[in-house]
């Protein structure tokens, strides 16, 4: 079988790394999966015996892979790993997270992991965005990616397009209605639409649809991006 590389965007392929991540992967789109990636420092503990069954099951061959999982993960004690072939969704007619222009890796796999476990599975990623499939966004996912339709959009007018009748929610520090108002009676399907790390959401999208805020003291500026994200998707899978 042809070498591994070190991550790139452009490769078809990722790495889930760490017995979580890679087991969800093998639950959720065990199709996907290359080849199980083990250390020769591993214990034999239950969960990569469980890891080992879940890939015996598919046929997924297992290797001893030392440097390719430092070289990876950046860390000297990742275990193991499974390599995957990079997939596209297609989003759902249900509700959306929007992530314009995400910058930040970490955030991002925090987000999504979020976004499952409220019970949002379709997300979009307006371009320029991070990687979703970079490893450390997998990692930071906990694997949740594999539960998700995640889907990439060149520019927000494209992903319009396409759901022209989602009811959309801005998330904006000068939006004049608060969280719990604007969600009181959410419209459906509806999208929540969260901007950059750095410069939140142009000032064109205070025009669309209805713009949010999630009030808090003036002794902080703002909400980091993945707390807002969580505290925006939980209150409207609340409401709805």
């Amino acid at each position: 079988m042809p070498a591994l590389q070190a991550y790139s965007r452009d490769l078809p392929y990722s790495y889930a790394l760490g017995l979580f991540p890679a087991s969800e992967l093998m639950k959720k789109r065990p199709e996907l999966a290359r080849r199980l990636l083990v250390s020769s420092k591993a214990e034999n503990s239950e969960g990569l015996a469980a890891l080992r069954v879940l890939c015996s099951r598919r046929q997924v061959r297992e290797e001893q892979a030392d440097k390719a999982l430092a070289r990876v993960s950046g860390k000297e004690n990742c275990f193991a790993a499974v390599v995957f072939d990079k997939f596209e969704s297609k989003l759902s007619d249900g509700n959306h997270l929007v992530l314009h222009h995400p910058g930040d890796k970490g955030n991002l796999g925090t987000m999504l992991r979020t976004a499952l476990g409220f019970g949002y599975r379709d997300i979009a990623l307006i371009r320029p965005a991070a990687d979703a499939f970079d490893p450390h966004v997998v990692r930071a996912s906990m694997g949740a990616i594999f539960g998700l339709n995640v889907r990439y959009y060149d520019n927000f007018e494209a992903y319009r397009e396409e759901f022209p009748h989602h009811a959309l929610y801005p998330f904006m520090l000068d939006a004049s209605m608060p969280l719990d108002e604007a969600s009181a009676e959410p419209r459906t399907p509806f999208s929540l639409i969260m901007g950059n790390e750095g410069s939140g959401l142009p000032p064109e999208f205070a025009h669309m649809g209805q713009a949010v805020r999630i009030p808090h003291s003036d002794e902080i500026d703002s909400l980091n991006l993945s707390v807002a994200a969580a505290i925006g998707m939980y209150v409207f899978a609340e409401r709805k």
